[in-house]
C-alpha cells in the first residue's frame, strides 16, 4: 500500500514522513509539496516526492495517483483553504485514494468562534460525504506556539490575553505528528480522535509556569478581544497584515474563553504508545535561553 502525504514541506507533515519511514519502505510513501527541492533528502532515501499545488488543482489528480491513503494536512492560506481541501479531495477520489486523514481542530462546529474553525467544519463534511473512508484528527492548540508568548511574558513580567477562564490542554507538534503517522499507516477508518495534551491550562497556570520558566513572577491580566487587538498592533494602524494576525490570535482566546478548547484526552498515548509531552518539556528552551 502507498500512502501520501500532502504538504510535505511543513512540519508536520515532513515530521509525519520521518516517523512513517521507520515503519515502511521509502518507495511506499508519496510526499507531496509545491517545492520538491525543498524535499530533496527525502527523495535521495527513495521516497516519492510530488510537486503538487493547492492553488493549482489541475497537479493535484496525477500528484496523489499510485496512493491508497492520504493525509490532508490543512493548508495554511484560511481564505482558500476550504476550496483548495475540496479539490484536493476530489483529486484523492478521482486518482483511486480510497482512505483520507485529515488534521483538524478541536470542536470546529459552528458557533466556535476560532478563526479557522469554518474551514476545519467544511473540510471534515466535503470527507465525510465524499465516498472515501475517512479519518479526523482534531488536534488542540500547538505548545510550540507558547514559546513566543512566554518569553514575552516573562520579558515583561505579564501575560496579558482574552481567554477569559477558559483551559486548553497544548499539545507537542511531535506527538500531533506520531498520531498522524500511526493512524495513516493503520487506519482507523470512521474515527474522530481528539489530539490534545495531558494538563489543561487556564491563564493563570500558564502565568505561574512562565513565572517558573523564568526565574521572575509573571501576572496575568484578562482584557476584552478589543483591548487584545488594539494591543497587538499598537501604534501599527495601518498594518493590514498585522491587525489580521491580532485578531486572528483574539479569535482564538475567544474560543477557549467560550469553553471551545477545553478537551483533554488520552489518545496520543493510546495511539501512539508513549505519553504526551507536556507543556512544560516544550517550553524548555525558553528556561535554557535565560
Amino acid at each position: 500500500m502507498k500512502l501520501i502525504i500532502t504538504g510535505g514541506s511543513g512540519q508536520l507533515a515532513r515530521r509525519a514522513a520521518e516517523l512513517l519511514l521507520a515503519k515502511i519502505a521509502p518507495q511506499d510513501l508519496i510526499v507531496t509539496t509545491r517545492t520538491p527541492v525543498a524535499l530533496r533528502s527525502l527523495a535521495e532515501r527513495g521516497v516519492l516526492v510530488r510537486q503538487a499545488d493547492f492553488t493549482e488543482p489541475q497537479t493535484l489528480r496525477q500528484a496523489f495517483a499510485g496512493g491508497e491513503r492520504m493525509l490532508l494536512v490543512s493548508a495554511t492560506d484560511l481564505g482558500l483553504r476550504t476550496a483548495q481541501h475540496r479539490a484536493a479531495i476530489d483529486a484523492a477520489k478521482a486518482a483511486g485514494v480510497r482512505h483520507v486523514v485529515y488534521t483538524s481542530g478541536l470542536r470546529p462546529e459552528p458557533p466556535n468562534p476560532a478563526v479557522v474553525a469554518p474551514s476545519h467544519n467544511a473540510t471534515e463534511q466535503a470527507l465525510m460525504q465524499s465516498g472515501m473512508g475517512w479519518t479526523i484528527l482534531r488536534n488542540s492548540l500547538y505548545a510550540d506556539y507558547q514559546i513566543p508568548e512566554a518569553s514575552q511574558a516573562i520579558a515583561s513580567g505579564a501575560l496579558i490575553h482574552n481567554r477569559g477562564e477558559g483551559k486548553v490542554a497544548y499539545v507537542a507538534r511531535e506527538d500531533c505528528a506520531a498520531v498522524a503517522a500511526v493512524v495513516l499507516a493503520a487506519g482507523h477508518v470512521g474515527k474522530c480522535y481528539d489530539v490534545t495534551g495531558p494538563r489543561a491550562y487556564a491563564a493563570a497556570d500558564l502565568a505561574a509556569l512562565y513565572g517558573e520558566l523564568g526565574g521572575r513572577p509573571v501576572a496575568e491580566r484578562s482584557v476584552s478581544d478589543a483591548e487584545l487587538v488594539a494591543g497587538i498592533v499598537g501604534s501599527a494602524a495601518g498594518d493590514d497584515h498585522l491587525r489580521y494576525g491580532a485578531e486572528l490570535v483574539a479569535s482564538f482566546g475567544r474560543s477557549i474563553r467560550e469553553g471551545y478548547m477545553d478537551v483533554r484526552t488520552d489518545h496520543v498515548a493510546k495511539l501512539t504508545g508513549r505519553q504526551p509531552q507536556s507543556l512544560r518539556q516544550v517550553l524548555e528552551p525558553v528556561r535554557e535561553a535565560r
